[in-house]
């Protein structure tokens, strides 16, 4: 096993950004939270989803792995009714045969947060790699 961290991401010492195991990169749920300034990216789905999409893709790139590395993504909507605008902005992300996705109503309410987006990704390298 081995932890993935990335400075271009947000962290928590309450949970690792990703893991690596088994051949696999599992990367916790992110919030559209700007790493940068720590707040969230904006109040609607289409700015909070593409920001959570790229805070997941930050953590795969300092794991070594990309988009297309990705074999499954859950998204968790903290309201059902953004649905249409969550698709809106994980097209850009997955232009062209999408990994596979399940879609869930977030059961914690964060002030704020319409979404959390995980990811599980096939491993492209050694998990004794150093990144």
């Amino acid at each position: 096993m081995k932890i993935i961290k990335s400075a271009d991401a947000p962290g928590s010492p309450n949970y690792s950004q990703a893991v690596v195991a088994g051949g696999f990169l599992f990367v916790s749920g992110m919030t559209g939270v700007d790493p940068l300034t720590g707040k969230l990216a904006g109040a609607t789905i289409q700015e909070q989803a593409a920001c959570a999409l790229q805070n997941c893709e930050a953590i795969l790139g300092a794991a070594g792995a990309l988009l297309q590395d990705v074999v499954e993504v859950q998204v968790l909507l903290a309201r059902p009714e953004d649905f249409a605008g969550l698709n809106d902005a994980y097209a850009r992300f997955f232009p062209s045969d999408p990994p596979a996705r399940s879609v869930a109503k977030l059961g914690v309410e964060i002030p704020g947060v319409l979404v959390s987006i995980r990811m599980v990704a096939v491993a492209p390298f050694s998990a004794s790699r150093t990144c």
